[in-house]
């Protein structure tokens, strides 16, 4: 039974934004690339491009020997989880994926191991390749390897190298009635398979090169509730705590936040997380610009499950090893079951998504909390997972990002407590 390596990515820029995906089958046993995959998808997330990677790539193994055994490799620790089985799906868009791939094969014949991203270099760039591709409206295609020309005179071998290295640009397999010139230098079939797929002419390039007119932005206003009583003490306060209301220096903070945006006159909506300290914050907002507000689970804190309602220094001192796991890896949830950063993370890229959508080119005031808002941010910018803990987001403060159509973001403001001070 042959056994096939798959490595597979994807990448979104803007997430969501232009996206594209790279995946590359090689020979377990040799090491030899059979075959490539990338496609620009247009506009998407970076995990449903991932999907769409791991997609590609399981065909193109299943087309080369469809009882083969597989190996997939691959950097989104989300994906390798997911389809290991050991964490649910929820998102609406990666079920039908996740169901597709696992139909492509039969049952126990593909494993998934995660890599480092500098281990996924080959799906990388053939994910950057076709996303630069989109960028420019055309079709991504392979590179076609090198076919020295040989050193005597033009004869029968000329012709062949001409031809293979025609069908290799092309993505077609070299002829067996094709010579090259030396067995060295002669790809198999299999190595000259390539898929290549078609870009969106519909979709305009992403970046400095986009149309200049996008039209205006979804601006999301980022809002931290005020204070409750747990703030000053820097005590961990998510979702799964006592949900505390504001104090009333929270309540003075929203009042003056309330005051700064009448002023501005630009906010046309407002949407809460279900959390006490966050309606009541928004409340007050809301009252003062005259809207409504519209709640959003979404939006809430992260679970920090048994630290809920410490300080730092006491979650330290009872659980020691797993709070230095958790500052270590996104992937880690706090002690007792709560949510880690990457399932946070991924809640909060659904929800931007469908706001982004909702309130295309207006402005709208989001009231949330500490990582929500933060992760948006990171997001936003592009940043690591571990940017997290280098920013400071005090309470009642304001940040703003813009979301053009073309998927890029616009960090416009960050951490302004201006508005509190007399």
């Amino acid at each position: 039974m042959r056994e096939f390596v798959v490595e597979a990515d994807g990448g979104s820029r803007g997430n969501p934004g232009p996206a594209g995906y790279g995946a590359a089958v090689s020979d377990a046993a040799t090491g030899e690339t059979l075959a490539e995959a990338a496609e620009f998808i247009g506009f998407a997330t970076n995990n449903v491009a991932e999907y769409r990677g791991l997609l590609a790539g399981l065909r193109a193994a299943h087309a080369l020997d469809p009882e083969a055994r597989v190996a997939v490799r691959m950097d989104s620790k989300l994906v390798v989880e997911q389809m290991s089985g050991r964490w649910k799906i929820k998102h609406p868009d990666m079920k039908p994926l996740a169901a597709e791939a696992r139909g492509i094969f039969p049952p126990g014949r593909v494993t998934y191991e995660w890599i480092p991203r500098e281990r996924n270099k080959h799906a990388d760039r053939l994910a950057n390749e076709a996303m630069d591709a989109g960028a420019k409206g055309e079709a991504w295609t392979p590179r076609a390897p090198a076919v020295p020309e040989p050193e005597g005179p033009p004869g029968d071998a000329r012709a062949g190298a001409a031809a293979a290295r025609a069908a290799l640009a092309q993505g077609r397999a070299v002829p067996a009635s094709e010579p090259v010139e030396s067995t060295e230098a002669a790809p198999s079939d299999a190595r000259a398979a390539r898929t290549v797929a078609s870009a969106s002419a519909s979709t305009s390039s992403p970046g400095w090169s986009a149309a200049p007119d996008l039209g205006a932005p979804a601006t999301f206003v980022l809002l931290r509730h005020g204070e409750t009583p747990l703030t000053p003490q820097k005590r961990f306060s998510g979702s799964g705590g006592s949900d505390p209301a504001l104090s009333e220096v929270g309540r003075e903070q929203a009042r003056l936040v309330a005051g700064a945006l009448a002023r501005r006159g630009t906010v046309q909506a407002v949407v809460a997380s279900p959390l006490a300290r966050t309606r009541e914050t928004a409340g007050i907002v809301a009252a003062r610009l005259g809207l409504d507000v519209r709640v959003d689970d979404g939006l809430r804190e992260t679970d920090f499950g048994a630290w809920e309602g410490l300080t730092f220094g006491e979650a330290r001192e009872r659980y020691p090893d797993d709070l230095t796991a958790w500052l270590g890896d996104p992937e880690m949830r706090p002690t007792g079951g709560g949510e880690s950063f990457a399932e946070t993370a991924e809640r909060i890229e659904e929800t931007r998504a469908r706001l982004v959508t909702e309130y295309a080119g207006r402005t709208v005031l989001l009231v949330t909390h500490v990582t929500p808002i933060k992760t948006l941010l990171r997001l936003a910018l592009g940043a690591p997972p571990e940017s997290l803990f280098r920013m400071e987001l005090s309470a009642a403060s304001l940040s703003a990002v813009a979301y053009y159509a073309d998927g890029n973001a616009s960090v416009r403001l960050f951490n302004d407590t201006s508005h509190l001070r007399p």
